[in-house]
């Protein structure tokens, strides 16, 4: 199986640290965030990856061009501008040698198994939705419960892993998103399938208070560990 990380976004709600090193390459636990993916791919048998990349492109290469002992074929597509998820992957087909690849947005960490997703043809992991905020449930005015930061049960979210059929290739636009394109027609369709993930670690860095909260629960979960379990 081969994999697309989607790693060419700015990741402007990142700055000041994105001025000088792109997205995936800020660390978290001391260890960059598109190694870990690398890492995680690699646990579920995925050998050959395609990266992706546009912002500071080179910078990403030279990290992983020295890191030899990932144990997985990586290939580049460079994007001269911005191309939006659809336009990234339709611009990376032409790397692709499979009826189907795995694709992973650049910033996101996950236990999710990947495997599960190939019983469908074209794919989504889907996760409980999460709250930055505390919720409440209410009589009147009166609140009867208080609920810290916890998932919201039975909501699903798009996880921003996804597993496609090459063929979903040709209706992806050369500059958009994949999702505001494909998707929806597929799902319209009846083409698009999910696959729920309620009890999975989870997160998504998109800012500075993710990368902490993201570094604690990883310590917590033991991550490193559980990347190194074939």
């Amino acid at each position: 199986m081969q994999a697309v990380i989607l790693a060419g976004g700015i990741g402007s709600r990142l700055k000041p640290i994105t001025d000088y090193v792109p997205k995936p390459l800020i660390p978290i636990n001391n260890i960059p965030i598109i190694e870990w993916q690398i890492r995680y791919l690699k646990k579920f048998g995925v050998n050959n990856v395609i990266i992706c990349s546009g912002y500071k492109s080179e910078q990403i290469r030279n990290y992983l061009e020295h890191r030899k002992n990932l144990g997985v074929k990586i290939q580049y597509s460079i994007e001269r501008a911005p191309l939006g998820t659809g336009g990234a992957i339709k611009k990376a087909a032409k790397l692709l040698r499979e009826k189907s690849f795995l694709v992973i947005n650049g910033d996101i960490l996950s236990t999710i198994d990947i495997r599960k997703l190939y019983k469908k043809p074209n794919c989504i992991a889907l996760v409980e939705l999460r709250t930055r905020f505390g919720t409440v449930d209410l009589d009147g005015d009166k609140i009867t419960r208080f609920k810290e930061k916890k998932p919201i049960r039975a909501v699903w979210m798009n996880s921003g892993i996804y597993h496609l059929q090459k063929d979903i290739v040709g209706g992806l636009p050369s500059k958009g998103a994949i999702e505001d394109t494909a998707f929806l027609k597929y799902a319209a369709g009846g083409r698009l399938f999910g696959i729920k993930f309620s009890d999975d670690f989870w997160c998504s860095i998109d800012s500075h208070k993710d990368i902490e909260e993201c570094s604690k629960t990883m310590k917590m979960k033991n991550y490193e560990k559980f990347v190194k379990q074939g």
